[in-house]
């Protein structure tokens, strides 16, 4: 078996504690989580591995202050203007899930151009999940499907797995094999829900600027050592009775934070 994750997910989480130990505002902590994503994407691929899904904003962070909003915008919108070029020069193809609604127009129609200029590429897949929710990615999906069976295109018997996926913001995504969320956290927060139904979760107390190559060979060592069974068992699996046995390993993982 590849020990080498296909898929990895990223919850960037401490921007702003990092910002405030620091002593400056928020909108800092997230120019420098920005640097650290370029930074982890290219040791993410240098790795091997084939697909790097990060958590930008959420459904619900539209609730924090309107500056920090603002300057979060202005700041995918300067990555969208001004990185693209690199992106294909280091052949990576760039997607973007989640709802456009409340995005303006011009941020919008970036996005769109920047997922045009870097679809042919064939290296790294960066997907950036931007105003998204889990939950309201599935509720999407089921009524996109209850209006199909209510205009006669499928049947409700035709629904399957295969389908419901097909209809999410993340269709042409792979299942998660490696979940990192940095920060000390320890939870999901309604990201990728259906995707990381077997992931393996690695989480890391180091904010997310300080997060670096040396913090990702630490959680590609940890799920290298993991023994997936996706609910079977185990290879190592001798038949005697035991624990039902959960894929959902919970870890803190490399230095302490003072």
């Amino acid at each position: 078996m590849n020990n080498t994750p296909y898929h990895i997910a990223i919850i960037m989480d401490g921007n702003r504690r990092w910002a405030k130990r620091n002593g400056r505002e928020a909108l800092f902590g997230h120019e420098q989580g920005a640097k650290t994503l370029k930074s982890v994407a290219r040791a993410v691929h240098e790795k091997g591995c084939r697909w790097l899904t990060v958590f930008a904003f959420s459904f619900e962070n539209w609730t924090r202050p309107k500056a920090e909003v603002d300057g979060l915008m202005l700041l995918l919108r300067r990555f969208l203007e001004n990185d693209i070029n690199e992106l294909n020069g280091e052949n990576v193809k760039l997607r973007v899930i989640g709802s456009r609604d409340r995005l303006s127009s011009r941020l919008g129609s970036l996005i769109e151009w920047a997922e045009d200029e870097t679809s042919g590429n064939t290296g790294l897949n960066l997907s950036i999940a931007l105003d998204y929710g889990g939950r309201q990615e599935l509720t999407n999906a089921a009524r996109i499907l209850a209006t199909e069976v209510d205009r006669g295109i499928i049947k409700a018997s035709d629904i399957n797995e295969d389908i419901l996926k097909s209809r999410m913001a993340s269709s042409a995504l792979p299942d998660i094999d490696l979940l990192i969320r940095t920060g000390g956290e320890q939870r999901l927060s309604n990201f990728m829900l259906w995707d990381m139904s077997y992931a393996e979760l690695f989480f890391s107390p180091e904010l997310w600027p300080d997060f670096s190559g040396e913090s990702l060979d630490r959680a590609l060592s940890s799920f290298a050592a993991r023994d997936r069974r996706f609910g079977g068992n185990s290879k190592t699996d001798t038949g005697h009775p035991e624990e039902v046995a959960t894929n959902v390993t919970r870890i803190n993982a490399g230095p302490r934070q003072a």
